[in-house]
């Protein structure tokens, strides 16, 4: 039996199209590498099973009964997975380049590494979020409320893409493609159950790096996310993301941590309301979400 490299793991719910361009990307760039590719479905109406099947019959397929949001639906996935090495990657994502040997040759030659991700592009091939140098926390916090600028100031105007042409240590990088060794996963608990969607993956790897693991960016992997082509209802999507964060510094952090960060978050919101009211017309919808945000801040 041919010893297994990598095991590409993808979570779908609802996302056929992406889905399927994903896949394609994968099997046409992935080179010179034994892998294997698992989908994990969270009960898909949309055609999507039936599409893996006919389509993709080289492909292992996890039917779930239901919606289990991303990590739950990871954890499913690798449950089964025979690589050494685990490809965590969105269904929203197309690879540039050989981005998976890139990542996993990285990470068998660097034993200290416990995650890597490469530098992320948007549909128009400009560069886009692919890690952070912090975690969430009250510098997090304070530099959303000054629109970047302590950040900027800190690291530089692009201070989420890695420009430099080499490996760099990060806090955390993007869970759209996410490296880890199978060990490493596993000895971290691999997702938080408690979690259904957004932050479960910075959670992950903030007790990763507790455990002694480095965070690495490395910018040779190249990926091109269609960030929120798979998630496309605007208020559903900013509950999802306030309750991630919420639960983030809860286990992370502690209550009273969390009251502060939240403290400043309302801040910021009540800061936009202001904002938004005295401006154009055409700028005031957004005084209905920065109101939702302050309504569902907890």
């Amino acid at each position: 039996m041919q010893k297994m490299d990598v095991s590409i793991i993808i979570a779908n719910y609802n996302t056929k199209a992406l889905t399927k361009q994903c896949l394609q990307s994968v099997f046409e760039k992935t080179k010179e590498i034994a892998f294997e590719v698992i989908v994990v479905d969270n009960a898909s109406q949309d055609g999507s099973q039936q599409m893996l099947k006919e389509e993709f019959p080289n492909v292992q397929l996890v039917e779930n009964m239901e919606n289990l949001g991303f990590g739950k639906a990871n954890n499913k996935g690798i449950k089964i997975a025979q690589g050494r090495n685990l490809f965590l990657l969105n269904s929203d994502t197309i690879l540039r380049n050989n981005a998976v040997k890139v990542l996993s040759d990285y990470l068998d030659g660097n034993p200290g590494i416990g995650v890597c991700g490469g530098n992320i592009f948007d549909q128009n091939g400009k560069p886009a979020y692919s890690f952070m140098p912090v975690f969430p926390s009250i510098l997090w916090e304070l530099d959303i409320l000054f629109d970047n600028w302590l950040f900027r100031l800190i690291w530089g105007k692009k201070f989420w893409f890695n420009k430099t042409g080499q490996p760099k240590d990060v806090a955390h990088i993007t869970g759209a493609n996410m490296m880890t060794r199978k060990a490493v996963f596993e000895e971290a608990g691999g997702f938080d159950p408690d979690f259904f969607m957004y932050m479960e993956e910075t959670e992950l790897m903030f007790r990763m790096k507790k455990m002694g693991h480095r965070i690495v960016s490395v910018p040779q992997s190249e990926i091109i996310h269609l960030e929120g082509k798979s998630f496309t209802v605007s208020l559903d999507r900013q509950k999802r993301l306030l309750e991630g964060r919420n639960l983030f510094y809860k286990k992370t952090h502690g209550n009273f941590y969390r009251f502060t960060v939240n403290s400043i978050y309302r801040f910021k919101a009540i800061f936009q309301l202001a904002l938004y009211a005295f401006s154009a017309p055409q700028k005031r919808g957004k005084v209905h979400l920065w109101m939702y945000k302050l309504k569902n801040i907890q």
